[in-house]
């Protein structure tokens, strides 16, 4: 039998899925063509659905740790005892210390609406909750996207066929939103030309015109570079400025101080490469850049968000199909949940999750008593691993973990719920490269006890003795709630809807920018004030003589963030350019100790031409399991803010590597 689902993981294709389902369980998962994006295929990360749903890792009921935290000695137990356990422990926590001494923890492991932010924001808010400040990925790009365009819906993928050229800047669709690719190869048979910008030699970049393997932290000077040559030979769209465009002449000032060979000898790249971006982007149109989240992990990561996406409003890219920029899409449908939340947001303090570690630890007034983490694995995804590991390892602190499988996370609980995976429960998704709204019912029972988020967080709603009359629960009632009746019946008929714009907006023709004035801001005043030395300022490489390589952790097709890593097998390998290697006196397959101030991982060595000198890689998703020492590369990674949004600062990691003795 096969059953209608979708797949609200962390990705921005948001597939549309067809399960075979034989005795009521996934059998095998295949693409549907309900998302027209899909077109019948999907990742081969979902494909292995079945294992992550039906393996030995699986939490399959509830249990209370009754040994030594981050060793899995748990006893299990049913419903009704955890959940009496966890609301009495909440209520007092509560009493003793206030609402903000409990902080809930969830970024992204579902993803769906119906199964975050809806229910379980009502539980935390009427609790009067620490809130979270969801920062690990986007914030950056988000904050940029918002103050320079509104959140204007970008060019859909499907319009990249359209495209003269097509830059890649921070982002490997083959691995992320790979969807995107039938469209870059029908491009480039109508003679597209295809840059990437990225540190990394991946398979897109092997095969571009042009490939800039910029240093990471660099982007800004580059963007800015090919701005300023865009204004010295004319090829600026001065008219479009005029009519379209605010703080012009500050940012040409400010990109003024960029040029060709400054800007090369500072990303350690060819100036006559950035030379030919900069005149095949005039040269081109359509043109289209695909900025991904990689531009953003850095010490400079908002404002070379920024420089990158001035760049189609300085050269008058849009008002024609396959013209302008993909950040995030998800602007594409205006969305609130909060008929579904029904909870004000409190005036409670605001914790960054990237700073999790120092929050454990160092927090008072009050400190933080109680955490509860689902849709999670902070162990392993979060900066400062060292800090984060210690915080959860506190004996006095009372951690809850809602999980589908036992995480790294999940073995430092005092208690663990068994959550439900997508094709268990209702679920709701916007995508953000696919430019649709789907919902799907559930579509098997899951195995052992696991229960969906929106039930428990009610159940404990009413533990708590927070519960209304007219609390939307169930997932009919939180549907309507967030889209209305009208959009909801259509969604349970249809199973998507598209946008009011449509699925393939021209930009500055059927979409426009959000901001208060219409126009796009070049320099908008509340970045400006935010970044320290001004917006497009550029901080200096961390580098130093004890850590002087680059420390890269992308994503990889084997695991969506640390979604399926239980899935992986053999030890993790850090990619190391031969000229690094030779350097070292290191070869092929060696055990080395990739170190610096903050702590150290042990794993095996891949010697490969597919990252540049100066930079070394390990993969994002890693276990702690998958390291010879218990460590993943965030353990060398600091819990800095990016110079907007207080953003991660992942791609700031400066290491060294020797033999493992």
């Amino acid at each position: 039998m096969q059953l209608r689902s979708l797949c609200p993981l962390d990705c921005p294709d948001a597939c549309s899925l067809a399960l075979e389902v034989s005795d009521g369980r996934v059998a095998r998962v295949e693409g549907s063509r309900v998302n027209p994006l899909t077109a019948g295929f999907i990742c081969a990360k979902v494909r292995r659905l079945p294992e992550h749903l039906y393996g030995h890792d699986r939490v399959l009921q509830p249990a209370v740790r009754c040994g030594p935290k981050g060793e899995r000695a748990f006893r299990p137990v049913g419903w009704e005892e955890a959940l009496e356990l966890v609301a009495r422990r909440l209520r007092e926590v509560r009493e003793r210390s206030g609402g903000e001494a409990i902080l809930p923890l969830c970024y992204g492991g579902s993803n769906g609406l119906l199964t975050q932010g809806s229910v379980d924001e009502r539980l935390f808010r009427r609790l009067g909750a620490s809130r979270l400040a969801r920062t690990v990925c986007a914030a950056p790009t988000s904050a940029v996207a918002r103050a320079m365009y509104g959140r204007m819906p970008g060019v859909a993928f499907e319009e990249y066929e359209h495209a003269r050229l097509i830059v890649l800047w921070g982002c490997n669709p083959a691995v992320t939103g790979i969807h995107l690719l039938p469209y870059l190869r029908a491009a480039r048979r109508r003679g597209a030309r295809l840059v990437v910008v990225d540190p990394r030699r991946h398979r897109l970049a092997r095969q571009a015109d042009l490939h800039l393997p910029v240093r990471p932290g660099t982007d800004v000077v580059v963007a800015l570079a090919v701005a300023r040559w865009l204004f010295e030979q004319g090829a600026a769209d001065e008219p479009f400025l005029r009519a379209q465009v605010a703080e012009v002449e500050e940012f040409r000032a400010r990109a003024g101080r960029w040029d060709l060979a400054a800007a090369a000898a500072v990303a350690d790249v060819d100036a006559r490469a950035i030379e030919t971006l900069a005149r095949w982007y005039a040269d081109s149109s359509p043109a289209v850049i695909r900025c991904g989240w990689g531009v953003e992990r850095n010490r400079n990561g908002g404002s070379a968000a920024a420089a990158v996406l001035a760049l189609p409003a300085i050269a008058g890219k849009f008002g024609v199909r396959g013209g302008g920029y993909t950040l995030s899409n998800s602007g594409a449908f205006d969305l609130d949940a909060s008929g579904a939340i029904r909870a004000e947001v409190p005036p409670t303090r605001t914790i960054n999750m990237n700073r999790l570690g120092r929050a454990l630890l160092e927090t008072d007034d009050p400190p933080i008593e109680a955490l509860f983490v689902y849709d999670a694995n902070p162990a392993v995804t979060l900066p400062n691993q060292e800090l984060v590991l210690a915080g959860l390892a506190r004996e006095d602190l009372f951690t809850v973990v809602y999980e589908q499988v036992w995480t790294d996370t999940a073995r430092f609980a005092d208690v663990v719920l068994p959550a439900t995976a997508f094709p268990e429960h209702a679920e709701l998704r916007a995508g953000y490269g696919s430019m649709t709204l789907q919902y799907a019912p559930a579509a098997v029972h899951p195995p052992g006890q696991a229960r969906p988020n929106y039930r428990v967080f009610a159940e404990l709603c009413a533990r708590l003795g927070l519960q209304r009359p007219g609390d939307p629960v169930e997932p009919e009632e939180l549907l309507e709630a967030i889209v209305g009746a009208e959009v909801g019946a259509r969604l349970r008929r249809e199973g998507i809807v598209q946008p009011p714009a449509g699925a393939r907006p021209v930009l500055m023709r059927d979409v426009s920018p959000r901001t208060a004035d219409g126009r796009i801001h070049l320099v908008p005043a509340e970045l400006d004030a935010q970044a320290p030395g001004g917006l497009y300022a550029w901080r200096p490489d961390p580098a130093s003589e004890a850590a002087p390589l680059a420390l890269i952790s992308p994503a990889t097709g084997r695991t969506i963030s640390s979604t399926f890593g239980q899935l992986l097998e053999g030890p993790a390998r850090l990619q190391m350019h031969p000229h690094d290697a030779a350097e070292r006196g290191l070869r092929d397959g060696a055990r080395v100790r990739v170190f610096n101030d903050r702590g150290e991982v042990h794993c095996e060595l891949a010697v490969t031409r597919r990252v540049r000198p100066g930079v070394v890689l390990l993969p994002k998703g890693l276990w702690l399991r998958h390291t010879r020492n218990g460590r993943t590369g965030n353990v060398l990674v600091g819990d800095e803010f990016t110079d907007l949004a207080g953003g991660a600062t992942f791609n700031d990691a400066r290491v060294q590597v020797e033999a493992l003795a």
